[in-house]
C-alpha cells in the first residue's frame, strides 16, 4: 500500500513539473525543491494535500500493523499454551494417570474399565485372604500371660488351662516366750502352691491345688464345677465349705500373715458337693452343700471318718450394691453355718495346729488350748453345729470386716464316759486403710503407681489393724481339758503395714499381742506340762513379730 502511494505521488510531481515548465512564469519560479501555493500555481496546493493524505494513510497503516502484530503474538501464545497442555496430558497418560478429558487411550495401553476391573479383582483377593486368615486365627489355640497368671485356650475358649501360683516366705520372732519354746524364731516357707485351673466344654471348670510347704505336702483343693449359669452351679470334690467369712478369703489377700481367732471355729476344707451361685450381678451369693464333716479349722484327709454327713450353707448379700453415690453401697451382710452328727471319733474335734492334741491356736500358730484331760481320751460324739454372722463395709480407701463364730459340739471322755455340750465362741473385727488412696478390698490391691523407681512408682501402702477373742466353754475344763495347762480364753491385738509393690508381689509386716486367761502351770514331774499348750500360756501372753514376702499370680 505504501509503495502505491509513493508511485502516485511520483506521477503527480512529474505532471506538475511538466506543467510548470510549459508555463510562461517558469522563469520566475522558486528554486528547485520548493512548492509554493500561489494563485498562479494551483497544483502545488493539491500536491501538498496529497502528501498530507499520504502521511495520514501511512500512520494508520503503521497502527494497524502494530495491532496485527500484537494479535498474532497473543494467538501464538494461546496456541503454545494449548500445545503445552496437550503435552502434559500425553505425559500423564503415559505415566498411567487417568484423565477424564481423554476418552480414547493410546493403542496398546489399558483402558479405564480394564484398570477398574483389575482393582476389583485385587480387592476381592484381599478379602478372601483376610477371611481365610481370620478363619485360621479362630481355629488357632491362644496363649495369654499377665497378672492373673498364664493361660492356654482353644480359639473358641471352650477349653482353657490356667496356671497360677502362690509362694510365701515368712519370719516369726517371739518376744518373752517360755524357755521351753526355744527355737520358734526363724524363717519358714508358709505356702508353696502351684494352682492348676481350667475349663472343659465351656461349662465344666476344675481346680487342683497342692501345697508343697513343709512339713508335708497336702492336697488343698481338687474339684469339678459345672456352670450352667452364674446363678446355678454345682461343685464336687475337695474345697472350702461355705461357712467362715475370712476362711473363704484367699490366703494371697489376707491382711495379716494368719487368719483371726474367729476362723479357728469354722471348717477349712472338706470333701463333698455344693450347689451355689451369684444372682443379680453378684448382689446375692448363696451356697448349700453336703460334706463328710471335719473338725474346727481342720482339713479333710480325703477319706470319710463317719457315716453321718455334715450340711453347710451360706447366704451373703450386698443389698445396696446397685445404688450410686451412697455411703451404704459398700455394705455386705451374711450368715454361714453347718450341722452334722459325729459318732465317737477324735477326727471330729478341732485341728491340732501348734500341738499334738486337738485344740485351738494363737496368731503365732501356737496351741493355747487342748483336749488333754488327766485321764482318758476325748472324742466328738453327737451334734456339731456352727453358725457365723458376718459383715463387711468398704468406703473408698477404708474397709472393715467382722465375724462372730459359734461352734457347738458334743464331746465324750472315752475313759470316764463323761459327756458335755460345749459352746465355744470367737469373734474378730479387722480394718484396713489404703494410705496411697487405692480402694480398700478383700481382693488383691492394684497400686495406682506400681513399684518402679525409674519412673517414680512406689506401689501401694496398706495399714491394717485387728482385734479378736476366743472363749472356750467352761465345761471343757470339767474332765475334757486340764485348766492348769490350757487357757480358757485369749484376746489378741494386731497391727500391720503391708506394701503392695504391684498386683502380684507384696511385703507384710505386723505385730500381734495375745493375752491368755488361765493355764500356764508347768509341773516338772508331768511330761505334758512342758509341751504346748502349757509352755505357750506359761508367760501369760504371746508377743510375735511377723514378716512375709509373697508372690501370687
Amino acid at each position: 500500500m505504501k509503495v502505491q502511494f509513493r508511485c502516485a505521488l511520483f506521477y503527480l510531481l512529474m505532471l506538475s513539473a511538466l506543467t510548470a515548465w510549459s508555463s510562461p512564469a517558469f522563469a520566475q519560479a522558486e528554486p528547485p525543491g520548493s512548492v509554493t501555493a500561489t494563485p498562479s500555481n494551483p497544483d502545488a496546493a493539491l500536491v501538498r494535500k496529497l502528501l498530507e493524505r499520504i502521511e495520514a494513510l501511512e500512520k494508520r497503516e503503521r497502527e494497524r500493523e502494530q495491532s496485527d502484530q500484537q494479535n498474532r503474538a497473543e494467538e501464538v501464545k494461546r496456541l503454545q499454551d494449548r500445545i503445552d497442555q496437550l503435552e502434559n496430558k500425553v505425559q500423564s497418560l503415559e505415566s498411567g494417570e487417568i484423565l477424564p478429558e481423554i476418552v480414547v487411550q493410546p493403542e496398546g495401553k489399558p483402558t479405564v474399565e480394564s484398570l477398574e476391573q483389575q482393582v476389583k479383582i485385587a480387592e476381592r483377593k484381599n478379602e478372601l485372604a483376610w477371611e481365610a486368615a481370620e478363619a485360621k486365627s479362630r481355629e488357632a489355640p491362644r496363649f495369654q500371660a499377665g497378672p492373673n497368671g498364664f493361660s492356654f485356650s482353644s480359639a473358641d475358649t471352650n477349653f482353657v488351662l490356667r496356671l497360677r501360683g502362690l509362694i510365701e516366705v515368712d519370719s516369726r520372732t517371739f518376744f518373752g516366750e517360755s524357755e521351753f519354746l526355744e527355737g520358734n524364731d526363724g524363717f519358714l516357707l508358709r505356702r508353696a502352691r502351684p494352682i492348676f485351673e481350667g475349663t472343659l466344654y465351656r461349662d465344666f471348670d476344675f481346680a487342683i491345688v497342692p501345697d508343697f510347704a513343709p512339713p508335708t505336702a497336702t492336697l488343698f483343693d481338687a474339684y469339678i464345677n459345672y456352670r450352667y449359669e452364674p446363678g446355678l452351679q454345682l461343685r464336687v470334690g475337695k474345697f472350702k465349705p461355705p461357712v467362715g467369712l475370712e476362711m473363704l478369703q484367699s490366703a494371697a489377700t489376707l491382711p495379716f500373715n494368719e487368719r483371726s481367732l474367729a476362723s479357728d471355729l469354722v471348717p477349712n476344707r472338706d470333701v463333698g458337693l455344693q450347689l451355689w451361685g451369684e444372682l443379680e450381678g453378684g448382689k446375692w451369693h448363696y451356697a448349700l452343700g453336703v460334706f463328710n464333716g471335719v473338725g474346727d479349722g481342720d482339713i479333710s484327709a480325703n477319706v470319710p471318718f463317719d457315716d453321718n454327713k455334715e450340711f453347710a450353707g451360706r447366704v451373703f448379700a450386698h443389698p445396696f450394691k446397685d445404688l450410686s453415690r451412697t455411703w451404704l453401697k459398700g455394705v455386705g451382710l451374711g450368715v454361714g453355718g453347718s450341722f452334722g452328727l459325729v459318732s465317737s471319733n477324735v477326727a471330729g474335734l478341732p485341728n491340732n495346729i501348734g500341738g499334738t492334741l486337738p485344740g485351738y491356736w494363737t496368731d503365732g500358730q501356737q496351741q493355747f488350748f487342748a483336749y488333754n484331760p488327766l485321764a482318758g481320751t476325748v472324742v466328738a460324739d453327737g451334734q456339731h453345729w456352727r453358725i457365723q454372722p458376718q459383715g463387711t463395709y468398704f468406703l473408698g480407701p477404708f474397709g472393715f470386716a467382722v465375724e462372730y463364730s459359734v461352734s457347738y459340739q458334743d464331746v465324750l471322755n472315752s475313759a470316764t464316759l463323761r459327756r458335755a455340750s460345749l459352746d465355744n465362741t470367737a469373734w474378730s473385727i479387722t480394718g484396713q486403710w489404703m494410705l496411697t488412696g487405692e480402694p480398700a478390698s478383700r481382693q488383691a490391691i492394684v497400686p495406682k503407681n506400681p513399684f518402679n523407681p525409674r519412673l517414680g512408682g512406689w506401689g501401694a501402702w496398706q495399714l491394717v489393724g485387728r482385734y479378736g477373742q476366743l472363749h472356750v466353754d467352761e465345761e471343757a475344763f470339767q474332765g475334757f481339758s486340764n485348766p492348769d495347762t490350757s487357757a480358757e480364753s485369749v484376746g489378741t491385738w494386731s497391727v500391720g503395714l503391708n506394701w503392695w509393690l504391684n498386683r502380684n508381689i507384696r511385703i507384710l509386716t505386723s505385730f500381734s499381742y495375745s493375752l491368755f486367761n488361765g493355764g500356764g502351770v508347768i509341773n516338772p514331774v508331768d511330761p505334758n506340762s512342758v509341751l504346748p499348750p502349757a509352755t505357750v500360756t506359761a508367760t501369760g501372753n504371746e508377743k510375735v513379730f511377723f514378716t512375709r514376702i509373697q508372690l501370687g499370680f
